[in-house]
């Protein structure tokens, strides 16, 4: 593991890697780093118990929501959207379910769609990313239009589907999404440290997001990203309470072993060789084995990546409080997984 070491601190110094990385094979930690500033006004290093925002990455929490409720009876993976929710959606056919909105193929328009546009803070030019504090705020942004397919056609990523998931579990449970969430999920994993903080309410130890720009300057996101985060992105958690998640996930702590495995399914491709979505989860095969489970977040100042090695038993976290890094990083990690495997 020191040349896992060695070689991660000789990339983090090429492309000036600013977060935190934690990589465990079972309870053992092969490392554990920190780099860059959390603040760099004051110069606040970055540190393990550092919280940084994961953006999308946590659709596996509101996936997990949906199954815990599913798994009580409380709806169903085949429940209409329509029956779900007593909101207008007047271009939306009847037939959208809940299993369409965990898997990216309800077809419903997005309020930031990926294939269209590449630029999230252009959101908030007409619409202020200040009003944005609840579920409800970001329906204005796209339940009056249009569909973009029909309904299971294909995968096509959809974060304001995962919006009315949010909803959904609010609807069922009685709950405010977050508090959902940081009760039944986080307290129930361990995880103290993590939450849905809102910009301007922000609590200790976080990492403020950088932007950096062209002239060689930077901002932070704060401008930039909904005050607080929802349903398809926007919570803040450390390396270590990110793997107290799939932990706790993996050992039915979560889920039930039923509800376990429907989540971690391969429903659907994602359009790329070997990839698969299953409910708030990227899976990638092998020969026709799952080879991991992993989730990602990337908005303005945020990279992230965290995954699950069945075969190897490894989980890998990377937060980083900027726009790109965790990618390059977690791909440098995976090559001395691979060499692992193949007993180097």
């Amino acid at each position: 593991m020191n040349l896992l070491k060695k070689d991660m601190m000789k990339l983090q110094k090429e492309v000036q890697f600013s977060g935190s990385l934690l990589v465990q094979k079972e309870d053992e930690d092969w490392m554990r780093e920190s780099y860059g500033f959390a603040n760099r006004s004051e110069q606040l290093n970055n540190h393990n118990f550092t919280k940084y925002g994961i953006a999308s990455g946590c659709k596996l929490f509101t996936a997990i929501a949906i199954c815990q409720l599913v798994q009580e009876n409380k709806l169903s993976f085949t429940s209409s959207l329509k029956d779900c929710l007593n909101v207008s959606f007047p271009n939306f056919p009847e037939n959208i379910t809940v299993h369409h909105l965990l898997t990216h193929t309800s077809g419903i328009p997005d309020y930031f769609d990926e294939e269209l546009m590449d630029d999230f803070e252009e959101l908030w030019k007409t619409y202020p990313m200040y009003q944005i504090r609840e579920l409800k705020d970001f329906l204005p942004l796209f339940q009056n239009n249009k569909m973009k397919s029909k309904v299971g056609e294909r995968f096509h990523y959809n974060n304001a589907g995962y919006i009315l998931l949010g909803l959904i579990v609010e609807e069922a449970s009685g709950f405010v999404f977050s508090e959902y969430i940081e009760q039944c999920i986080f307290k129930v994993a361990g995880c103290k440290d993590s939450g849905y903080f809102e910009f301007d309410r922000l609590p200790p130890h976080i990492a403020l997001g950088y932007i950096d720009t062209p002239d060689g300057g930077w901002k932070t996101n704060i401008y930039s990203l909904p005050v607080k985060g929802g349903s398809d992105g926007g919570a803040f958690v450390t390396v270590d309470d990110m793997s107290k998640i799939w932990k706790a996930l993996l050992n039915h702590q979560l889920l039930k072993e039923e509800f376990t495995n429907k989540l971690l399914n391969p429903y659907i491709g994602t359009g790329k060789e070997n990839s698969y979505y299953g409910y708030g989860t990227w899976i990638n095969t092998k020969n026709s084995e799952v080879h991991k489970y992993h989730i990602m977040g990337y908005d303005p100042g945020v990279s992230f990546h965290s995954a699950y090695y069945p075969k190897e038993s490894i989980l890998s976290t990377v937060c980083s409080n900027q726009s790109s890094g965790a990618f390059v990083m977690m791909k440098e990690i995976e090559k001395h997984i691979e060499s692992l495997a193949k007993g180097n």
